[in-house]
């Protein structure tokens, strides 16, 4: 099994889809968002975000082995921190720190249109690094990293029961929006 999954990333992407970690079942498939119960994959596929994607591709829904084929069509993944858990409740606080200098090098380099947070997790680690006095909600942040903008939608885990499958499509088609 791989160490952790590979940044998918290219310049000038639309939207860099940010995870908080990645976990042992997607990296083992080599595919993010890979565990079948994750909401990602079914939730981006309903959105008018995915539309071009899924036209050209020929499919009704993307699945976890597009996520490579998505560069093309402007989207590109990767995570705040790198290292492989089974939850990010194992993730220390140092790692956080670390992961958001790298993931900041990261959209700086590449420069994306936006890069999307899946959960608060994630982002108030970054907020915490970079802006500590901001307020973190879902949806456009007022926080930019160089020219990227931010954006928070829930996270599609399966474990997250607080928003449904339609909330979560439509944090897709509002972050659509923003393009």
């Amino acid at each position: 099994m791989p160490d952790t999954l590979p940044d998918l990333l290219r310049d000038d992407l639309n939207v860099v889809f940010v995870g908080i970690n990645p976990p042992p079942f997607s990296v083992k498939q080599g595919h993010y968002f890979a565990r079948p119960g994750n909401r990602f994959w079914p939730c981006f596929s309903r959105s008018v975000l995915s539309e071009e994607a899924r036209c050209t591709l020929g499919v009704k829904r993307l699945e976890p082995h597009h996520d490579a084929a998505l560069l093309v069509y402007g989207f590109g993944f990767t995570d705040v921190v790198k290292r492989v858990t089974a939850g990010a409740n194992e993730v220390r606080s140092e790692e956080f720190a670390a992961g958001v200098t790298v993931l900041r090098r990261k959209l700086e380099r590449h420069r994306p249109r936006i890069a999307c947070f899946h959960g608060m997790t994630g982002y108030r680690h970054v907020v915490r690094e970079l802006a500590p006095a901001s307020v973190p909600l879902l949806g456009l942040q007022s926080l930019r990293i160089g020219g990227t903008r931010l954006f928070v939608v829930p996270n599609p885990s399966g474990a997250n029961a607080h928003f449904t499958r339609v909330e979560q499509t439509n944090w897709y088609d509002r972050l659509a929006d923003e393009l």
